[in-house]
Order: C-alpha cells, then structure tokens, then sequence
C-alpha cells in the first residue's frame, strides 16, 4: 500500500493560510501553530484570535547560531508560502517512527484552527506534511522509509495525533 499523497489538500490550506494572513478580519476566531523545519532551520508562525484580541509570534532558528529570533510577519509567511507551493506531499499519521522524517526534507506541523465570521462551526486539523518537488520524489522517500505505517495511507485521515479538517 502506498502512502496518501496531499498536493490538492496542501494547495487548498495554502490558500486558505494567506487569506488568514493577509485578512484576519474575515475570521471570527483563530488559533494556528505552524513549524517548519527545513535546511537545519526552524520557522514558527504563531497567532490566536479569542474574544476580539489577536496574539501573534514569528520566530526561527537558524543552522549558523541555534538561537531563536523574532521574524517579521511577512518573512514567516514567505518560507511557510514557499513550503506550500511545493509539488508534493505526504503526512505523517503520528503512530509510526519519527525516523520518518529526514532533515534533508522540508516537514511542516500543522495545527489550524478557525471559524470563519458567519459560519455555524469551527474547523480544526493537525498533520505534518512532508514537502517534495514532486510525486516522484515524494514516492521515492516513502519507498525508503524502514517504516511505512508513519505514513497517511488512506484519505481522509482520522487519527488520534493526526486528522484532516473536522
């Protein structure tokens, strides 16, 4: 069995992300958490709308000094934008190895959470992606995976540590 591949899903949370960055007016409530860690890097996107008021972190780790530091909004935004515009993905499932991930691969842990204004609910998903140039590439690094089952095989996913928008 192969793993699910997440291209459409990834281009539609894309989207979804710069309306939430550039229009945060157009939501009623929000609390979104993305970190990705790509080249020995690490890039956080932090911000949470409750009651009116809306907090907000940008910050990342680089190779050189280890150290975290504060990034401008639009900074975390275009490394998080140029990771969804990537051609493939695949996601962890959460129940198998982390040697899963290769730092050599961009990986992105999502947990977004939002009610739009004037929609009956809130929607909320959590998933690590895994970013490639394609769905060879994609294929390829999941072919060499000592252990499959750390791999979304089946959409939509529904698991405990890891689901697709509910």
């Amino acid at each position: 069995m192969m793993a699910a591949l997440y291209a459409d899903y990834v281009a539609d949370l894309r989207t979804l992300f710069g309306e939430l960055d550039r229009r945060p007016d157009l939501f009623q409530t929000f609390d979104v958490r993305l970190e990705l860690a790509a080249a020995g890097g690490l890039v956080v996107y932090e911000t949470k709308r409750r009651k009116g008021q809306t907090d907000s972190l940008y910050y990342g780790r680089s190779t050189e000094s280890g150290d975290n530091r504060q990034l401008s909004q639009a900074s975390a935004f275009a490394a998080l934008d140029r990771f969804f515009s990537l051609g493939q993905f695949v996601a962890l499932s959460g129940e198998g190895e982390a040697r899963a991930l290769d730092a050599g691969y961009p990986h992105c842990a999502v947990n977004f959470s939002y009610r739009k204004k004037g929609q009956p609910s809130a929607r909320s998903m959590l998933m690590v992606f895994v970013g490639f140039n394609d769905e060879a590439d994609a294929l390829q690094y999941v072919s060499a995976a000592e252990d499959r089952s750390a791999f979304v095989m089946e959409r939509p996913c529904r698991g405990a540590k890891a689901y697709e928008w509910k």
